[in-house]
């Protein structure tokens, strides 16, 4: 099993009252698939995963699978407290459809190496489904570095990295050190294009939800090499991407998707909507990249039109 290509963090979206939405979340899903998204996760933190009971957590799943119909792969986040916890959650997921598991560190406790290991290599024998190692030491306080993939290298079902330490020199001692046998994804907006020019093959991202066509672009021409094409692109795109960096991400990225195609922004408390001068700054960032692309484009094929 390999993946490549732009996976979006799914966003869960909400009723005001707080309850899921699955027809919103379902239309999101597919007008993903539909702009050319090589797949997508649907649980990941973006999508309030911890806020969740596990039966909306089923239900959900259910929901992804049936509108999703095969048409990219669809992978689960998985994030548990204990060990038992967390390999039930992978024979869970699998029998409700899903084709992979992005999996978090432990949430209950700030595991070692060794114990870290122990915890991926549980959730990659406890099911048939592929593994991507979730990798967010900022938020998690878990770094599964080099050393502790050093005892993962031989664990089949571990196939992929989701690289979010922040730290662009990890992409190349990753490959440095294993090659390619992990498949190795961005996981921050705001490093696609230079982990690509790395080696990077995918990208784990949040505001592909706000753009998917334009950020699948971006993709492609940086993967193809044409940097010279990407870079207008990425520039005007950085200042929507910085906000997948946030702590108020979750918020940031449902706002971006409301202002752009009307999805609602309700989230789950404690998250409460972004408000005030916090709430018009992020707007403005929104409506600028909105207006920005709106003129790529234009130029985009204005020059098309004269090379013909």
């Amino acid at each position: 099993m390999t993946w490549n290509g732009v996976f979006p963090a799914v966003t869960t979206k909400m009723h005001a009252s707080g309850a899921v939405d699955l027809d919103a979340t379902q239309a999101s899903l597919d007008r993903l698939v539909q702009n050319g998204v090589s797949g997508v996760i649907v649980l990941p933190m973006l999508g309030e995963n911890a806020s969740l009971t596990q039966t909306e957590r089923d239900t959900l799943v259910r929901a992804a699978k049936e509108v999703v119909a095969g048409r990219v792969p669809l992978l689960s986040g998985l994030a548990e407290l204990s060990t038992n916890d967390a390999i039930a959650a992978a024979r869970n997921y699998q029998k409700l459809g899903a084709e992979g598991l992005m999996a978090f560190p432990s949430l209950a406790y700030r595991t070692d190496r060794r114990e870290t290991a122990a915890w991926y290599k549980s959730i990659a024998d406890a099911s048939d489904l592929p593994v991507m190692i979730y990798n967010n030491p900022l938020a998690y306080k878990v770094d599964v570095d080099v050393e502790t993939l050093k005892m993962l290298e031989d664990v089949p079902g571990i196939v992929a990295i989701k690289e979010e330490t922040g730290d662009i020199r990890r992409v190349t001692d990753l490959f440095n050190v294993f090659g390619g046998r992990f498949d190795i994804f961005c996981g921050v907006d705001d490093l696609i294009l230079e982990s690509l020019a790395l080696g990077a093959v995918g990208w784990v991202s949040g505001m592909t939800n706000a753009w998917p066509a334009e950020c699948v672009k971006l993709f492609e021409m940086a993967r193809n090499g044409d940097f010279s094409s990407a870079l207008p692109l990425y520039r005007l795109m950085t200042p929507a991407f910085h906000l997948d960096t946030d702590v108020k991400l979750v918020q940031y990225i449902k706002l971006a998707e409301h202002v752009v195609y009307g999805a609602p922004e309700h989230v789950r408390a404690p998250r409460l909507p972004v408000v005030g001068q916090e709430r018009a700054q992020a707007e403005a960032i929104i409506r600028k990249t909105i207006m920005d692309l709106g003129k790529h484009a234009d130029s985009v094929s204005k020059g098309c039109q004269t090379a013909i």
